[in-house]
């Protein structure tokens, strides 16, 4: 089984993303969900956006190293949108990650550094016309990064929600959700 450590997006740690982490644990891995906004939930993502602004992206990065500096260093890193930040800075940057998930958002790879790890399989997931993920270049960062990594894979779903995998937003994509959760499953299965 693997050990995890989910990022949550730009609503805070809602209990969708609390569901979610609970689904890979009931399937065996070892799930921590450490809350990047402390405690501060928003109900529209323009809210959440701007908190993170005021808090400063570098900041919400730091405090995601943070809490991985507490765990060992074999994790498998996800996360959701804004948590994709500091999810891929760790993957690439933090020496034994075991793979990185990525949904919803994906950052140039150059961002963290000159190429994506060795050995560090990893899997990008987003709708196929989200105005955030395909329209705002990561959707093109997340084919480079297939193109460049010996282990990576794109999964496009059709639609243009964002945050279709938490079911507690009016964003939710059950059957979308569900392929996301089967693949993440498989993922954990192998590289754990």
């Amino acid at each position: 089984m693997a050990e995890v450590l989910v990022f949550h997006h730009g609503h805070g740690l809602t209990d969708g993303v609390r569901a979610f982490a609970e689904r890979l644990r009931r399937a065996g891995h070892t799930v921590h969900v450490p809350d990047l906004f402390e405690g501060r939930v928003f109900d529209r993502l323009e809210e959440g956006v701007a908190h993170a602004e005021g808090i400063g992206f570098g900041t919400l990065v730091e405090r995601g190293t943070a809490a991985a500096e507490e765990l060992p260093a074999d994790l498998v890193y996800l996360g959701f949108s804004l948590g994709v930040l500091p999810a891929q800075k760790l993957a690439q940057t933090r020496p034994g990650a075991r793979g990185a998930l990525l949904v919803e958002a994906c950052l140039p790879v150059a961002e963290f550094g000159g190429a994506w790890p060795d050995g560090v399989p990893v899997q990008v997931h987003g709708m196929d016309a989200d105005p955030f993920f395909a329209g705002e270049g990561d959707v093109d960062a997340a084919r480079a990064l297939v193109d460049a990594a010996a282990d990576a894979e794109l999964f496009l779903y059709p639609g243009d929600r964002h945050l279709f995998t938490d079911r507690g937003l009016p964003s939710y994509d059950e059957q979308a959700a569900a392929d996301v959760t089967r693949r993440v499953l498989e993922f954990l299965d192998r590289v754990g």
